[in-house]
């Protein structure tokens, strides 16, 4: 199947990764700091239609420099969604070299970071099939752009954040395969 094919308009896009946070992110309760943004409005949705790592990257620049610019009570986070890059995995998790990269040259590290998520997603030494794999698993592949200080102010107001990771894991594996299926999640062309 091609890129082409798989494409799908931007506002659909969209409304699946909303529909993922809120009933996965935020109603599994896998990130604990999800919640306050999203009441709030302060995520910023971009949808990047190419599938040229390139192209993507460009699209990565200027929305770091973007959020690095723009006011936090108006602009906290940014999801950058790239529905029809690298569809595997293993491509998409070696591209995030490039994009930590671009955190280095704008000299953004320590002031913003990139968290990743994939319809595949597969942490090592895991089985594709692991349940735990779900934590970080998307409609589409992500590049969640973050204030480290918003980082910082949440996890002191959660005592335990360093438990997060351990717990989340449990949630998946009560949960089940069965139960994520039940959230009826968006799944776009060409994923299973």
């Amino acid at each position: 199947m091609s890129n082409q094919d798989r494409e799908e308009a931007p506002d659909t896009v969209v409304a699946a990764t909303q529909q993922w946070l809120e009933r996965a992110v935020i109603g599994l309760n896998l990130c604990p700091f999800a919640k306050a943004v999203h009441v709030k409005g302060q995520i910023h949705y971009v949808v990047c239609d190419s599938s040229d790592a390139q192209t993507v990257l460009d699209q990565l620049e200027a929305e770091l420099l973007a959020l690095h610019a723009a006011d936090p009570e108006q602009r906290d986070t940014t999801l950058l969604i790239a529905p029809t890059l690298h569809p595997d995995f293993l491509d998409f998790n070696d591209f995030l070299a490039s994009a930590d990269a671009l955190l280095r040259r704008h000299k953004l590290v320590g002031t913003l970071q990139i968290a990743s998520f994939h319809p595949q997603f597969q942490f090592a030494g895991t089985e594709p099939d692991d349940i735990t794999n779900y934590t970080n698993r998307a409609p589409y592949p992500i590049l969640h752009l973050l204030r480290e200080d918003s980082l910082d102010r949440a996890v002191q107001a959660f005592p335990e954040a360093e438990a997060i990771f351990e717990k989340n894991m449990q949630t998946l594996e009560d949960l089940g395969h069965a139960g994520w299926a039940a959230l009826g999640l968006h799944t776009p062309p060409g994923v299973h």
